[in-house]
């Protein structure tokens, strides 16, 4: 028996069908709606309102978990590794040998980019940010590689997608060295996709560089936690883009736009800057009682989240992945790590946090690691986009497969001015 709801509109009662997923709330179907009683729903934000069917991601924000195709995510980033979770989110399913073989040797042959990019990179002044210079590339990325831009095409939908998973790390290198006035190191093929990353970014001509395996690791357990998220704001942003049919290079580069706001993917970097404000344990309290005070402008960044209503099971890995990477540079002791599970403890037993949900994220012991990897601010949110390309490459192929797939057109609640008239200039 197929379920429903109703919705009266004055005198008229319409009936809506509900929508069962695989677990999580059902939906109502509101897509007749509009043509049955020339009314929409209005959604700010769309908090509330399901824009796809998908299998990639499921996130129970009340429990504090999130599964990348069935698999605990967390428990994904202690045992797999980042192209293995690239290859879960595209294919549906883990990798045997024979697939891992096969695709971790595609990526590798294309992890080089077209010569002429150098080209490309010097029409940018040389303090340009690396994150407005990747977003370029990434977008260019069409003019370079024509030959796989057809998205009707399944062959070239996957030949695309993996030059997009090996060529966006070599681009962001490319960015972050063009940013700092160093030479580009060219991509090897002998280390593994983190470790090829680091050696890309802070290896130089001059000096023999060897790879930091603890670095390399926790580099990749980011990149897994940042994989996918369902329908954030830049995923949408991606689906809404490529609903109309443009090239998948330009289709991601919208995911990296939409990524670079403050409150998306710059949000590790904001909770570094408030960790820096704060500087010492004998501040805390003086910036919460600011946090808990409605008439300051002063914010505690990096605690609650728009889903996570528990502890974000991201933080969870990322903070002992923190712990290992001061570790290994000597600054188990950092102020700004003591700042930080101070704040954490606090969070986790004040009536004020505990009442208004506002446990740590992913992005409060983040940016302390990248920092202490030798990264600048500036590329923190280049490297969440790095990761997050391997989702919105998954949601992109998704979408081209839904028979259902339209092109995206949300409507609005119009509050402008009525009709009126025209007045020449000079009857004005």
């Amino acid at each position: 028996m197929n379920k429903k709801s109703t919705v009266t509109i004055g005198d008229n009662i319409y009936d809506l069908p509900l929508i069962d997923g695989t677990i999580g709330p059902s939906v109502i179907d509101v897509s007749k709606l509009y043509g049955d009683s020339n009314y929409f729903t209005y959604d700010p934000g769309f908090t509330s309102t399901a824009s796809c069917k998908s299998s990639i991601t499921y996130i129970d924000g009340d429990k504090g978990e999130c599964f990348y195709r069935g698999y605990p995510m967390d428990v994904l980033a202690e045992e797999s590794n980042f192209l293995e979770i690239v290859y879960l989110l595209w294919q549906e399913e883990l990798p045997d040998k024979k697939q891992w073989s096969e695709f971790s040797e595609a990526i590798k042959n294309h992890t080089m980019v077209h010569e002429q990019f150098k080209n490309f990179f010097n029409g940018f002044r040389r303090a340009s940010h690396p994150m407005a210079i990747t977003v370029a590339c990434v977008a260019a990325l069409s003019a370079f590689y024509p030959d796989s831009t057809n998205v009707n095409d399944l062959n070239q939908r996957v030949i695309s997608a993996r030059r997009m998973i090996a060529k966006v790390p070599t681009l962001a290198a490319m960015a972050y060295k063009y940013s700092i006035g160093q030479p580009f190191i060219y991509p090897d093929n002998s280390l593994n996709y983190t470790e090829n990353f680091l050696k890309m970014c802070f290896a130089v001509p001059a000096e023999t560089f060897k790879v930091n395996k603890v670095f390399a690791r926790a580099l990749d357990k980011i990149f897994i936690l940042h994989a996918d998220h369902e329908q954030n704001a830049s995923t949408s942003t991606v689906r809404l883009a490529a609903s109309s049919g443009v090239n998948p290079f330009a289709s991601i580069s919208t995911g990296f736009t939409s990524l670079w706001g403050p409150l998306h993917g710059g949000a590790n970097e904001a909770a570094l800057n408030m960790l820096k404000t704060i500087g010492d344990v004998k501040n805390i309290k003086k910036y919460v009682d600011k946090a808990k005070d409605k008439n300051d402008p002063f914010r505690l960044m990096g605690f609650g989240h728009r889903v996570y209503k528990n502890y974000d099971p991201r933080a969870k890995v990322m903070q002992k992945t923190c712990h290992e990477v001061l570790d290994e540079v000597g600054r188990s002791d950092d102020k700004l790590l003591e700042v930080a599970k101070e704040l954490e403890k606090i969070a986790l037993n004040d009536k004020y946090f505990i009442e208004k949900k506002l446990y740590p994220n992913i992005d409060f012991y983040s940016g302390i690691t990248l920092s202490a990897m030798g990264f600048p601010s500036s590329m923190f949110t280049v490297l969440f986009a790095i990761a997050r390309t391997a989702g919105w490459l998954a949601h992109w192929k998704e979408m081209c497969l839904d028979p259902k797939n339209k092109i995206g057109r949300p409507r609005q609640l119009y509050t402008g001015e009525k009709p009126r008239k025209f007045k020449p200039l000079q009857n004005r």
